[in-house]
């Protein structure tokens, strides 16, 4: 029997395994439900596991056949949920968060709250297109992705304005939320002007920290209308590093735009937001893990952070049947992730209620690192950024109030 696993690790190995659900446990009043949204990533059971530097959240898979034969189980013994790892004995408590009421609640406008956007951990995630344009006759779709699976059946396709506003609303009055994500797959080349109008409105009538993950617009310039609008972040999904994969697994990617599009739209926004208030996002068990570490190399020496997520092979994708990835490949990335973020400075975690459950945050990877002189500096540093962002966060926590403009566009 090794050692017990810290938070991160855990972390990893039940992304990595996924977990099968004991007959003891009682998903349908504690936890929150499936949900296959967007890309899929969402279709796992959601999990807090509790730890002393911080907790870490996760979307465990529990669907994909791979985690049918895992040897982690989850169990429920005197109302307390518990990992089991069948081949040490070894417990681990786990918290699950509890779908919130707006869940069940309807729009103004007879929508159902939950087909417009779902909690991923803390933050509320909203698809706001139709579905990707890649998804066609000529199944130029990312070969990972069931985007075009979900969208219009697990959740509405085009979303109003209207009612966005209301969910991002409830979100935030009950659920605490402080990130509206937008995210949307290849729409012709009318991303960043769709997305205008959402982010917006929540802007002016929410009151809340905006991300948008679009592909990369050619023009450049034309991110400065959305950060003039107020956009706080801008996340570009690249996936893969190696040029080959990324042509092979992304091929509606590379024959529109290309690798290095999404190179510059990252260089750009970083430039014009500042470092830490971009991210390059990457899929780690895909390529070989030296091309996913140069990625992380990549993306930090441009000043974003690194949002690094763990392959799953999603039912209905074409990788559905590809192995899942190794966790001791996984804690190699992770650890690369802490140091890379280290040695170049990036400000993570500074932002308040933001845990993402879908990705090995950077903020969780600090599980991973010696406790040396390197990491208490690092992380003195982080709570003396986190301490003077405060007055910042808080002006961009609250409404600027309904412009003109936003009135004809929501009405």
């Amino acid at each position: 029997m090794g050692p017990r696993l810290n938070p991160c690790q855990l972390e990893i190995e039940l992304f990595c395994r996924g977990i099968r659900i004991d007959p003891s446990c009682t998903l349908e009043q504690d936890a929150r439900a499936f949900s296959r949204t967007r890309a899929g990533l969402g279709s796992g059971l959601e999990l807090v596991l509790p730890g002393d530097l911080r907790d870490c959240w996760l979307n465990a898979p529990v669907v994909e056949s791979f985690a049918k034969v895992s040897p982690w189980i989850l169990q429920k013994q005197d109302e307390v949920y518990y990992v089991e790892d069948e081949r040490t004995r070894d417990f681990y408590q786990v918290i699950l968060p509890a779908a919130p009421d707006w869940y069940h609640a309807t729009t103004s406008r007879g929508v159902a709250m939950d087909q417009i956007g779902v909690l991923q951990g803390t933050y509320l995630g909203i698809y706001i297109n139709d579905a990707c344009a890649f998804w066609g006759p000529e199944h130029l779709e990312c070969k990972f992705c069931t985007t075009g699976l979900n969208v219009g059946t697990s959740e509405m396709a085009v979303k109003d304005v209207r009612d966005v506003v209301e969910v991002a609303l409830a979100a935030k009055a009950e659920s605490g939320v402080t990130f509206v994500h937008f995210n949307s797959g290849y729409q012709g080349g009318q991303d960043l002007e769709r997305s205008a109008p959402y982010a917006q409105a929540i802007k002016e009538q929410v009151g809340a920290l905006v991300g948008l993950q679009l592909t990369p617009a050619k023009d450049v310039s034309q991110y400065d209308r959305l950060i003039d609008l107020g956009v706080d972040h801008f996340s570009f999904c690249y996936e893969l590093h190696n040029p080959e994969y990324f042509a092979k697994f992304l091929p509606g990617k590379q024959r529109t735009f290309g690798q290095e599009a999404f190179f510059r739209a990252l260089e750009y926004t970083v430039g014009k937001l500042g470092k830490g208030t971009v991210s390059g996002e990457i899929i780690a068990g895909i390529e070989p893990i030296e091309d996913t570490l140069a990625a992380i190399d990549y993306i930090t020496e441009r000043g974003a952070f690194p949002t690094v997520c763990i392959f799953r092979p999603t039912i209905g994708s074409q990788m559905q049947n590809w192995p899942s990835p190794a966790p001791a490949d996984m804690e190699i990335v992770f650890r690369h992730v802490y140091d890379a973020c280290r040695k170049q400075g990036i400000p993570i975690g500074l932002a308040p209620n933001i845990e993402v459950s879908l990705v090995v945050q950077p903020t969780d990877t600090k599980y991973l690192a010696p406790r040396d002189w390197k990491f208490h500096l690092y992380e003195a540093q982080l709570r003396l950024m986190t301490f003077a962002a405060q007055p910042l966060f808080k002006r961009k926590l609250t409404a600027r109030g309904i412009s003109p403009q936003s009135l004809l566009q929501t009405t």
